[in-house]
């Protein structure tokens, strides 16, 4: 039965409207309009959703499938989750264990696997959670707590990805000076501000989004997302201008510093007469330059392009892309195209088949794997 001392909403001028069963017990109902309301209509004139005390539950629109297609998702996104997981500890545990990979690049790739590693924490087991259970909502609370923790490892690893590509220029364009530039203070100054910049851009973020006025509270997205919201949002100008600085500042911004950064080091690299030299220094940008495609290609579609007639099913599977498949081949992608990693992950492969099998005798115990880097 519902608790009247707690109703999760109270709906205001609902004409035209469909209401919408959230639970099988109806305990939840959600006023929907047909059409959303045009960004003609005034502030007054939209239709809106009380939002009393915090009390009132979201709607979950996931993924349009039949029933019994649950479990094979649920097991599709348990696998992505775990091989992510796994592939991000190992290259935070191997960065941190072997000495001669404690400099500024591979800080800086420690830094992007414990972002991935939050970034699908934030969304994938919920939305398991949501399948095996069929419960589609989420409290107030927990949705802009995960709006929160999504938009803080977003705007951190934006901003790392345009430090990483920095690091790549100042290697190729400027390397007698790279240990001046890139020295251990400067870089941990450079990780605190990206990690509080997040913080800060994170909270103001959602902060925002959950003092707007919206007009249904069935979330068009598997997670509780920014753009999702604005959609829902009644006309304001003030919310729209938001969206757009924050585009720009943490989208476009870093897009296009990289770009430009890639473009001097593509001279540079051509300009070199060896060619070992000059595939050198290729391989040293060839994974990240895959990865910053893969994150601002899918995050340009999703923010960028028109609307469609029917944008979910579209939009979603791009978002499944930026938000669980490409931290997951994030440090795939980095390992197989990275020697000096790839060995310290086989030498620390050998290490723990030798304790459990009785011979950690033979190796050192402060191996450190220090064979030289890439010939």
């Amino acid at each position: 039965m519902v608790d009247h001392q707690k109703r999760p909403m109270m709906m205001v001028k609902c004409k035209e409207v469909t209401k919408v069963v959230v639970r099988q017990n109806e305990d939840y109902k959600a006023c929907v309009l047909h059409r959303p309301p045009s960004r003609s209509q005034s502030q007054s004139e939209c239709y809106v959703i009380l939002m009393e005390n915090s009390t009132y539950n979201f709607f979950i629109l996931t993924f349009t499938t039949q029933m019994k297609n649950k479990p094979l998702l649920s097991l599709f996104f348990i696998l992505i989750y775990l091989t992510g997981v796994l592939a991000n500890l190992t290259t935070i545990t191997v960065i941190y264990r072997y000495q001669h990979l404690h400099t500024p690049m591979y800080l800086f790739l420690c830094n992007l696997s414990l972002v991935d590693l939050c970034y699908t924490t934030t969304s994938v087991p919920k939305l398991v959670h949501m399948f095996l259970s069929g419960d589609y909502t989420i409290s107030f609370t927990q949705c802009f707590t995960q709006m929160y923790f999504f938009l803080h490892v977003a705007t951190t690893e934006d901003l790392l990805l345009l430090i990483m590509a920095y690091d790549r220029y100042v290697a190729i364009c400027n390397p007698l000076h790279y240990h001046c530039i890139l020295s251990k203070k400067n870089c941990v100054m450079f990780m605190v501000a990206v990690w509080v910049t997040g913080c800060i851009n994170s909270a103001f973020a959602t902060l925002t989004s959950s003092a707007i006025p919206l007009y249904s509270n069935i979330v068009p997205q598997f997670f509780c997302e920014f753009k999702a919201f604005a959609k829902i949002s009644c006309p304001n100008a003030g919310f729209q201008l938001f969206s757009y600085m924050e585009a720009v500042i943490f989208g476009f911004g870093p897009f296009v510093c990289s770009i430009l950064s890639y473009i001097k080091v593509i001279i540079v690299i051509l300009h070199i007469k060896s060619s070992d030299r000059r595939t050198k220094a290729f391989s040293t940008c060839s994974s990240h330059l895959i990865v910053l495609t893969m994150f601002y290609g899918t995050w340009m579609i999703v923010y960028i392009i028109p609307p469609l007639k029917d944008p979910r099913v579209f939009e979603q599977t791009l978002s499944i892309l930026y938000a669980t498949i490409t931290p997951m081949l994030n440090p795939l992608i980095y390992t197989v195209r990275n020697k000096d990693v790839k060995r310290a992950i086989m030498k620390l492969v050998k290490q723990e088949q030798g304790q459990n099998f009785g011979f950690s005798s033979k190796f050192k115990p402060n191996a450190s794997c220090s064979e030289s880097s890439d010939d």
